[in-house]
């Protein structure tokens, strides 16, 4: 009789399954009819007892599935009982010693590391099944469903997850991109407060390393090629700067050459801590920076700076109304956001907000705001594939 290897770790895709041999590191991609087969290798078939069920549906191309067959038998996919019985490995086989859901998962950790992605998805699957309601373990599924693209499972295992664990305002939030729900006008403060309190601790060793994060040499460029059209001789060293969402500071040793008075506002305190112990700005304060923008308040700046803050906004008027009124006549607003294609911004399955250019247009248009520059650029890579960002100087009136 013909059973499955206990080594093996199947998930269901869209054309057949996806196959992973744990003992061997192997992955296999399998079409319907060899899904089918290792399907039937129940334990109660033998060669020909899947051709008596299969030939009907493979027709004259038995022979071929049959060579297939053998091929899986020999690879250790499939595993003949009475076989293995003579051979005294029957017992071993059938144990599957080592397959439990935090070996699994430990395997799954190792595989993402070395880039195995779809191979770690499939072996955390497997881990969910056997241990339905861990939280860490659906958490890490919706992790490796989302990166793989598998977007109703990482909604699933998000939503079993907030079960266990309904204070998380993070994975909330990403439960509401992917169920296609109303988008909220921003992201909620305590899911980017979780989110950066996380983050903070290894936010500038991931952002220019893995992800090749440049949109703050973008911003500069602009900025600067502004600055040098429409700035006075002598007047380029002494700007009122604020940077809104500062985070750690990473981009505020571009800007201190600039600025008479640099000042950081950001809604994390750990990325403020950051920030504070580069030692260039002359202020930072944690705060949510529309509210800070709103307040009654005298300061009046040259140069306002949002580098990727604006993607957890939708309507962009809820930051370029507020902001243009503390500019300083003539004063400038540069920003990135990520672009997008529906206009006017869409909540991505990422969680942060996309925009349409057309949109980055009618917000500055509100806010009194003329446009001097909308560029685009690539601003950094996510799962290896290039995410692509626009990036806009505006001045006030």
């Amino acid at each position: 009789m013909l059973v499955l290897s206990p080594s093996i770790v199947l998930s269901a895709a869209e054309a057949g399954y996806v196959a992973y041999d744990v003992r061997l590191d192997r992955l296999y991609r399998l079409n319907p009819t060899a899904a089918l087969i290792l399907e039937l290798c129940d334990g109660t078939r033998d060669r020909d007892g899947l051709r008596t069920d299969l030939e009907p549906v493979v027709g004259g191309g038995w022979q071929g599935w049959l060579d297939w067959i053998d091929t899986a038998l020999n690879d250790r996919l499939v595993i003949d009982l009475a076989e293995a019985s003579a051979e005294g490995t029957a017992d071993a086989q059938a144990s599957g010693a080592g397959l439990d859901a935090a070996a699994l998962a430990r395997h799954a950790d190792d595989l993402q590391h070395r880039d195995r992605v779809l191979a770690a998805f499939v072996c955390q699957e497997r881990a969910a099944e056997l241990a339905p309601s861990a939280p860490d373990v659906l958490l890490r599924l919706g992790e490796l469903a989302h990166i793989v693209g598998r977007r109703e499972t990482a909604r699933q295992a998000y939503q079993r997850y907030l079960a266990e664990r309904p204070d998380d305002a993070e994975v909330a939030h990403l439960v509401t991109a992917l169920t296609d729900a109303a988008a909220p006008p921003r992201v909620s403060d305590r899911c980017i407060e979780q989110l950066y309190s996380r983050f903070a601790a290894f936010y500038d060793e991931n952002m220019t390393g893995e992800l090749e994060y440049c949109a703050p040499d973008r911003l500069y460029d602009a900025v600067s090629r502004a600055l040098a059209v429409g700035g006075e001789p002598g007047c380029l060293a002494a700007l009122d700067v604020l940077d809104l969402g500062c985070g750690t500071g990473l981009s505020g040793g571009r800007w201190r050459p600039l600025a008479a008075r640099l000042i950081g506002i950001d809604l994390s305190p750990e990325m403020i801590a950051h920030a504070r112990a580069r030692g260039v700005y002359d202020s930072l304060e944690t705060a949510e920076i529309t509210g800070w923008l709103s307040r009654q308040r005298a300061d009046r700046f040259d140069l306002i700076l949002a580098c990727d803050s604006l993607i957890y906004f939708g309507n962009l008027t809820q930051v370029l109304g507020p902001a243009a009124r503390r500019l300083e006549p003539g004063g400038l607003i540069g920003f990135t956001v990520e672009r997008g294609d529906t206009h006017p911004f869409q909540l991505s399955d990422s969680g942060r907000f996309t925009h349409h250019r057309d949109h980055i247009a009618e917000a500055a248009n509100a806010a009194g705001l003329t446009i001097l520059s909308l560029g685009e650029s690539i601003v950094r890579y996510e799962y290896g594939d290039p995410v692509h960002g626009l990036i806009a100087v505006c001045q006030g009136s």
